[in-house]
């Protein structure tokens, strides 16, 4: 009896030490960032309770290292620290706008010892630690043709990577941060995208990336004068609404500055915030929107114009405004109700001619049934005279 209780404690121990031990279920990885790159490390891991996780910085070496704690926040607000602790502990750390200083051993520690964090007593269980290499290195040289493009109907552009200390495996391009499929080349390190016919939807920012370790890119712009258009070419708007007429923009660069005109016959009167209390101008850089208030049949209506600036030049658009009365809605019904009166009238004109033709009839078609009777019995009185004689 006495082993059998022995063996239970033994199991009870065992059973509750594993439940209290932590162990990491994902480690943080060492990588390769350039200068002013971000890095991500990620940390998870299990036990119960849920352990606490930490985040430290080691410098020097293993003999004279220096350990500090990353909180979120810190080296400039350049590092931003998540944690989830749910089933079990997650924990991300975010290194933002990499310099070489930041070079160095990070560190993921785990602890659900409940006297973890009390100075003055000594831990009954050890942190857990995963270390991860940080390299941070300057970016190599590349040399892009042309630097900008300004306002051309085509181009080549072009990237050659100097630095031959890095192994390229090829390139490829993107665009406004979408990869192009068909710039994939297997030439280590000369990248080149020809755009035969340049508008607006090709403008923006072309990146060169090379497939080294890590990845290398440089940029070239590829700048347009913007497409300025009306949302809606011809608006309406009834007497004493809101009119609104809206007006967006594409392409690189966006327009910096937008205006609004009226057409006043040969001439185009300016539109700004406040006009006669009942304009409102609101803009962002892809589009500028203006609001009429207490529309004017008489002095709303027309042809206005928006116009965006950008560094390239001006674009203009025209939208044509038509206010109508405000019983203007009414015409489809009135029409409407004069349908219906019209069929009515006509329908009832039609059943009162209608009416004595069918009396007519009715009357004629009683006398016939009448005379046909009289006839036979005439002819019945002269057979029974002929059969007493």
């Amino acid at each position: 009896m006495k082993l059998l209780w022995a063996l239970a404690a033994l199991l009870l121990s065992c059973w509750r030490a594993d439940a209290s031990t932590a162990g990491f279920i994902k480690s943080p990885l060492s990588q390769i960032k350039l200068i002013n790159d971000s890095v991500e490390l990620h940390c998870e891991v299990v036990g119960n309770p849920i352990p606490e996780v930490q985040w430290w910085f080691v410098e020097g070496e293993e003999s004279n290292e220096t350990l500090t704690q990353m909180f979120d926040g810190a080296r400039n607000e350049r590092v931003r620290i998540n944690a989830t602790y749910i089933a079990h502990a997650a924990s991300t750390l975010h290194l933002l706008s990499l310099t070489l200083d930041d070079t160095g051993t990070y560190e993921c520690r785990a602890s659900n010892d409940p006297d973890r964090n009390d100075l003055k007593k000594t831990p009954k269980i050890k942190w857990i630690r995963s270390q991860a290499n940080i390299i941070v290195i300057e970016s190599p040289q590349i040399n892009v043709d042309p630097f900008e493009v300004n306002n051309q109907t085509s181009a080549i552009l072009t990237c050659n990577l100097t630095d031959t200390s890095l192994v390229s495996k090829g390139s490829y391009w993107m665009h406004n941060n979408k990869i192009i499929e068909e710039s994939k080349s297997t030439v280590p390190n000369y990248a080149k995208y020809s755009l035969d016919k340049i508008t607006y939807y090709h403008s923006g920012r072309y990146e060169c990336v090379f497939e080294t370790e890590p990845p290398v890119k440089q940029s070239i712009e590829v700048k347009t004068l913007p497409h300025v258009g009306a949302y809606k070419h011809s608006e309406h708007g009834n007497e004493m609404d809101k009119g609104v007429l809206t007006c967006v923009a594409q392409g690189h660069p966006l327009p910096t500055n937008w205006m609004w005109y009226k057409e006043e016959g040969s001439s185009e009167q300016q539109i700004v915030n406040g006009t006669n209390d009942r304009y409102e101008i609101k803009s962002t850089p892809n589009k500028t929107t203006l609001t009429i208030d207490l529309l004017n049949i008489e002095s709303d209506s027309g042809y206005y114009l928006c116009s965006g600036t950008s560094e390239l030049g001006t674009v203009k658009d025209k939208i044509h405004l038509r206010v109508r009365s405000r019983l203007a809605a009414l015409w489809p019904f009135l029409g409407i109700v004069a349908e219906v009166i019209i069929l009515v009238t006509v329908i009832f004109i039609y059943e009162k001619r209608r009416k004595p033709d069918e009396v007519a009839d009715d009357d004629d078609s009683g006398s016939a049934p009448l005379k046909s009777n009289s006839t036979s019995n005439h002819k019945d009185k002269n057979v029974r005279q002929r059969n007493s004689n």
